[in-house]
């Protein structure tokens, strides 16, 4: 099994999983971005100087490892969280899906069948970029 060069530990509850449909995140995965967020005083990351953070916008950064490419992070510039990828954490996870964020930016070779509620763009407590 490969080392990681990046690892990270959360503490305490997180919250459900958004799928994010923006086209940020669908160019820059491919696909959506599922992720659920931690405060900043409850994760622990270890190998941060393997991180390459990319200013997506004014609003957010994102984080992905620079060793293997991998998308790790969405972190807001001026609040105290950052958005994890569910896809990082080792199973089980516990996590369960929220909601569906700017659906009506996601992409045309998917259907999104899974009875969560969805969201045009965004809803006031789900902070992010204005797209």
């Amino acid at each position: 099994m490969p080392v990681r060069a990046v690892r990270f530990r959360t503490r305490g509850p997180l919250r459900g999983v958004i799928y994010c449909h923006c086209s940020q995140c669908r160019k820059q995965s491919g696909l959506f971005y599922a992720a659920t967020n931690v405060p900043n005083a409850d994760i622990t990351i270890a190998g941060a100087e393997s991180i390459t953070w990319y200013e997506a916008s004014s609003f957010a950064r994102r984080g992905f490892c620079k060793t293997c490419g991998s998308l790790l992070f969405w972190k807001p510039q001026d609040d105290e969280y950052v958005s994890v990828l569910a896809g990082l954490f080792d199973k089980p996870t516990g996590l369960q899906g929220q909601c569906h964020i700017f659906v009506g930016d996601k992409g045309d070779y998917y259907t999104i069948d899974d009875g969560l509620p969805q969201f045009e763009k965004s809803t006031p407590s789900i902070k992010v970029a204005d797209e």
